[in-house]
């Protein structure tokens, strides 16, 4: 873990390439960031400009760091090509679950890596899901299926409750992504780690229960 992978290294370079364009260039953010209403008035390239621009150099520091994390988990297991696919179909998975549940509100913007770095974190749990991680301010050790359940129920709080100013909808869509394509990458993980492969999946069930019964407006 922690190793920086050349892939790794080209996607943290077009977060900080396309982030700083965009700090500089208000419209260059304003025509590439999730927008609700121009993404149903046919700018679907939205859904994936809006991964790679920030809202300001913290935003863009905590997404990259994060995925310097976790990525050389993901490359470990996968190789470079897998990890980007990962990374993509990541990020279009927070995109549509994102507008999914906001497509009515035609105002709602969002731009970050969040979707994208969810879903290789939550590949990365999947794959390894007894290590053992660390939180600031927590000092003893949380197995990473432990902080990756917690993680997504979380998530489902703040769509609920639209707490802060967070895409809480792009991050779970995200997760749900790396699930998805790391259990179809590697199949066998349902027959060799079952238990884990249905406790994570539970968070995800759940989201789409509530969705169903209308719980989440």
């Amino acid at each position: 873990m922690y190793n920086l992978d050349i892939a790794t290294i080209a996607v943290i370079a077009a977060n900080i390439m396309v982030s700083l364009k965009g700090f500089n260039d208000t419209y260059f953010f304003d025509r590439y960031k999730f927008s609700i209403g121009a993404i149903r008035s046919g700018q679907k390239e939205r859904m994936l400009t809006s991964g790679f621009l920030h809202v300001d150099v913290a935003h863009l520091f905590f997404n990259m760091f994060t995925l310097y994390f976790f990525a050389d988990v993901v490359i470990s297991w996968f190789g470079q090509g897998k990890f980007i696919i990962i990374y993509f179909i990541s990020l279009l998975a927070g995109s549509l679950l994102a507008l999914f549940f906001h497509r009515d509100e035609t105002y709602y913007s969002a731009v970050g890596a969040s979707g994208a770095v969810t879903g290789i974190l939550y590949s990365a749990i999947l794959l390894q899901p007894n290590d053992s991680l660390y939180l600031m301010f927590i000092p003893i050790p949380i197995p990473a299926y432990v902080l990756g359940i917690g993680y997504l129920l979380y998530s489902i709080y703040g769509m609920k409750s639209r707490l802060g100013n967070i895409g809480h909808t792009a991050h779970f869509g995200g997760a749900v992504g790396g699930y998805l394509i790391t259990l179809i990458f590697m199949p066998n993980l349902l027959a060799t780690d079952t238990l884990m492969v249905i406790l994570l999946a539970i968070p995800i069930i759940l989201l789409f229960v509530l969705a169903k019964l209308g719980k989440l407006n």
